[in-house]
This record gives C-alpha cells, sequence and structure tokens, in this order.
C-alpha cells in the first residue's frame, strides 16, 4: 500500500478541526502567525488552511481581530461534506457507531460500478448505525476500494471518525456527487433505526473521489428526517421567468 505525506494544510485543518470539537461558539484560534509557529508552515500556508474551515462555516475571520469558532449550523449544507462525527461534535452531540457489518469481499455489479472497477473485485463492505448522544440517527452502508481496507478494518469506528482514520494514514478525500431523495423506511431501517415501516426516510446516496479524482467510497445514508436535515444554498436561475 503506497501512502502519501499528508500535506501540511491539510494537518493544520485537521488539528483545528479537532480543538473545535472541544470548544464554544466564539472561542478564539490561534492566529495565523500562531500556527506558522506550531506548524512550521508559511503564512500563506497558514491562511489557506484557515480560509478552508472559514469556507465550511467552522469559523469566522475577523481583520484585525482573529478567528472564532462559528455558531454551528441547524443542519449540515448540502454543498459540504463534514463528518458525522465531526458534524455531531460540532452540535454539541457525543457521536458514536454501531457496527452492523465489516467484511473484505467481492463486489457485486452494482457496487462495482459506483466505484468503477469490474464486478468481483476485493472492496471492503461497512455497514453502521450512526448514533448521537446513543440514539440512532442514520443506518449508513459503504463500500470502499481495495487499497483502503486495511485502515477500515482496523479503525476505531464505534467512537471514530473513518475519514479522520483515512486522512492519518494518508488518503485524502477531495470531491463526491450526490442525489438525495425521499423513500419509505423498510424492514431493516425499522429494525436498526426504530421506525415504523414505511415511515419516510431522507436518503443521500454519494460517491467520493480523492485527490487523483479516483472514486474510493460510494456510501447510502438513510436518515430520521425527525432526526435530520440538509441546507440547500442555491443561486435563482431566471432565464425562464416570464
Amino acid at each position: 500500500m503506497t501512502v502519501t505525506a499528508v500535506p501540511r494544510h491539510r494537518r493544520i485543518e485537521q488539528a483545528v478541526r479537532e480543538r473545535i470539537a472541544a470548544l464554544r461558539p466564539g472561542d478564539p484560534l490561534p492566529s495565523d502567525s500562531e500556527l506558522c509557529a506550531e506548524f512550521g508552515v508559511s503564512r500563506m500556508t497558514a491562511r489557506n488552511a484557515m480560509q478552508r474551515l472559514a469556507d465550511e462555516g467552522l469559523i469566522h475571520r475577523h481583520r484585525g481581530r482573529g478567528s472564532f469558532v462559528a455558531e454551528p449550523p441547524a443542519h449540515r449544507r448540502a454543498d459540504r461534506l463534514m463528518s458525522f462525527t465531526s458534524e455531531m461534535r460540532r452540535r454539541g452531540r457525543v457521536p458514536s457507531s454501531r457496527i452492523a457489518e465489516r467484511e473484505m469481499r467481492p463486489a457485486n455489479p452494482a457496487e462495482a460500478m459506483r466505484l468503477g472497477v469490474e464486478p468481483g473485485v476485493p472492496i471492503t463492505f461497512l455497514r453502521r448505525v450512526r448514533c448521537a448522544d446513543g440514539e440512532p440517527v442514520a443506518l449508513e452502508t459503504a463500500v470502499l476500494a481495495r487499497d483502503l481496507s486495511i485502515v477500515v478494518m482496523a479503525a476505531d469506528l464505534r467512537d471514530g471518525s473513518l475519514h479522520a482514520a483515512l486522512a492519518a494514514a494518508g488518503h485524502h478525500l477531495r470531491s463526491g456527487s450526490a442525489t438525495i431523495s425521499a423513500e419509505a423506511a423498510g424492514s431493516e431501517d425499522a429494525r436498526l433505526l426504530g421506525v415504523p415501516v414505511g415511515a419516510p426516510m431522507l436518503v443521500e446516496r454519494r460517491v467520493i473521489l480523492d485527490t487523483d479524482g479516483r472514486a474510493v467510497e460510494a456510501t447510502e445514508s438513510r436518515y430520521r428526517p425527525d432526526h435530520y436535515a440538509i441546507d440547500v444554498s442555491f443561486d435563482v436561475d431566471d432565464a425562464g421567468v416570464g
């Protein structure tokens, strides 16, 4: 397995994310110059790392005053994928997971298509019930590329973050696409999430790419709508208004 070095701005981002989880909205964060001294980086590298966090809504930056922890939004933004662990911690809730399945096996045709590989190629299959303060919020089913299997199989996924474990091992997720729909709860949703069969579910199916543009994770997350929502920001296309 080839593990690439973690870029410096990513190390700063991850360190500040971990600090934010333990702070309250409005608390001050290190200045760019303090981050330069702590991580041995240029001011531009520190500034870029903090700006990425500001773009995600995690922090507010004020010229001449510094950077501060932002008030967590009520819901996740559709144009940003934050890990469930980070999202719940930002809301002041304790995230955890109950692992229903975690195994390495050959990809079936549908899984292979989503990852862009041939059927039968080894993948890692992961199914978890995602909880906040011990209460089930979502049923998450993921298939991941085989070169991530060592990390996925060894990671603490009950109390820890899968994406944080991947980043620590040098696997960096960069972008992706998702489809959000409404579906009726099935028997498995009812059993694992404690909802009635036929209850409405918020379903997000996404594919995440790494820094080389390769599909490395395909996930279906089935959320209880009474516990979760996604905010959408948009521009108005008035071309057809008349």
